[in-house]
């Protein structure tokens, strides 16, 4: 298998720590080469029964064509991301302008005329056409939040409390800042930004499973407590990550969470130690 990225490093949305440790699980231990800061431009038929597919490659930066092209490989899967379907809605004659395809939209999901624009009236849009989070769990909330609006009870979706998850072995799952987010918001307002990490290799639950690589990390406010975001690699990350949201969500305090008892053996420990680990309590 050789990946293909035109972003500088593997897996460019995902926090750094996540990054390095799933590059440590997932990529060296297999038989995977990978090419970063790389566009294939071209793919079409190589030499049938013998090289099947051939990849033209560029510097992502120069548009040159790199030493290793063309790449001859047995098969391409091309995932490129996705484009909003709304061409054929004809927006445009409502007065409507979109960025590269996407409704602008206010956090009532009320349709604005154009970026920062003014409100059209009795029209909203929910889900991947607006772009805010490309998410089938976000579309399904900001549904909810439409009707409320419809129905006259203000309601706002908090885009940050939205949890997210990659269903590679083991899992990885994500809610809210990453850390080089976190970084440039503590700059921009002036606080101190804190980073606890907890790790499956001290889990019972984990062990038992013989899965006990992988870690937990929060990224919180030392001033105020709050929690800017949570990331975890490791078995049912996509379970666990829901307390970090709802915690995201409520207001909940690093100060709060590390006096709430987790039971055991669960791998939900993993986060206890590291909210613990936040203020100061670490265990293990």
């Amino acid at each position: 298998v050789t990946f293909i990225e035109a972003m500088d490093t593997m897996m460019p949305t995902f926090d750094p720590d996540i990054r390095r440790v799933a590059d440590r699980m997932l990529i060296q231990p297999r038989k995977v080469d990978g090419y970063t800061s790389v566009f294939a431009t071209e793919v079409v038929p190589g030499e049938p029964g013998q090289k099947p597919v051939k990849i033209k490659l560029v510097d992502a930066k120069t548009k040159e064509e790199i030493p290793d092209s063309p790449l001859y490989v047995y098969a391409a899967l091309v995932c490129t991301g996705r484009v909003p379907n709304t061409q054929g809605l004809e927006l445009d004659k409502a007065g409507i302008e979109t960025v590269r395809g996407f409704v602008q939209v206010n956090d009532k999901m009320q349709v604005l005329d154009k970026p920062g624009g003014e409100v059209v009236e009795n029209l909203w849009c929910i889900g991947d056409a607006n772009g805010k989070m490309m998410l089938a769990h976000a579309a399904s909330a900001q549904g909810i939040s439409a009707v409320e609006n419809i129905c006259g009870r203000e309601h706002a979706v908090d885009h940050d409390a939205i949890p997210a998850a990659c269903f590679t072995h083991p899992e990885i799952a994500m809610v809210g800042l990453t850390e080089e987010q976190a970084k440039a918001k503590a700059e921009a307002e002036g606080f101190e930004l804190g980073k606890s990490q907890g790790s499956f290799k001290a889990n019972s639950k984990a062990l038992a499973e013989l899965e006990g690589t992988g870690i937990a990390k929060c990224l919180f406010n030392k001033d105020t407590g709050k929690v800017l975001g949570v990331h975890i690699i490791g078995i049912h990350a996509s379970d666990l990550i829901q307390e970090c949201a709802n915690a995201i969500a409520a207001g909940t305090t690093v100060q709060e969470l590390a006096m709430m008892v987790h039971t055991h053996p669960t791998l939900c420990e993993v986060l206890d130690e590291t909210f613990k680990g936040a203020v100061g309590m670490s265990a293990h």
